[in-house]
């Protein structure tokens, strides 16, 4: 039978049957889902999270319910021992074509998806950093050092403004911004490219780590 999800025995049944399906009708929304979306007077219960993932996932869907495919409604878990067969078939003979036909509609989905986030375009976090950049002593070239500095480039590193500060005995440091992309950047590897210039560079230390 169908799942009523105007019931609560319903919703925790369709809950067990999304633990290995993403939709009604298996990897991609259908009909199916809008017909099982319109029996939910409002979002599930946190209790059952995989129909709150579904839910949610569904309904980023909204704008096109119109255009997706049909599907027939999910049946309810088969007894134990039963597997349940999302496309229709028991014969031996049709499990290759099954599988193709899965294969497909997993492909579709994520095609959608993909097409989905390229659309929306994807956010690339990224964070302000300040570093303290130490010499050896007061005769060390400052503006030699910030230009060795300087001189790293890598992909997803960005230098800002920089200045020199006091910090005794007449020795100045060289305080420098930069802009990282997080998932391209190492800040072991930045540090270990900024005192390699061992003429200009006693230490280095990172003053603010800021999200942005």
């Amino acid at each position: 039978m169908s799942f009523d999800l105007s019931s609560a025995t319903g919703v925790e049944s369709f809950n067990s049957f999304l633990l290995d399906n993403a939709f009604a009708a298996g990897w991609v929304p259908s009909q199916a889902d809008v017909a099982l979306l319109k029996a939910l007077s409002a979002a599930p219960d946190a209790k059952f999270e995989n129909v709150l993932r579904w839910w949610n996932n569904l309904n980023s869907y909204s704008s096109e319910f119109a255009s997706l495919p049909a599907g027939a409604a999910p049946a309810a878990a088969a007894e134990e021992d039963d597997d349940v067969d999302l496309f229709g078939s028991d014969d031996e003979e049709d499990d290759e074509e099954a599988e193709k036909i899965k294969a497909e509609r997993i492909a579709a989905y994520n095609a959608r998806k993909a097409a989905k986030e390229d659309k929306k375009g994807k956010v690339i976090a990224k964070s302000n950093i300040i570093l303290d950049i130490k010499p050896w002593d007061d005769e060390t070239p400052l503006e030699k050092m910030e230009e060795s500095v300087r001189s790293i480039t890598m992909d997803g590193l960005l230098w800002g403004t920089a200045k020199f500060i006091a910090v005794g005995y007449g020795i100045k440091k060289l305080q420098i911004t930069c802009v990282i992309e997080d998932d391209k950047i190492s800040m072991d590897d930045l540090e270990e490219q900024i005192v390699a210039f061992e003429d200009y560079v006693q230490s280095m230390d990172i003053v603010a780590f800021n999200k942005i």
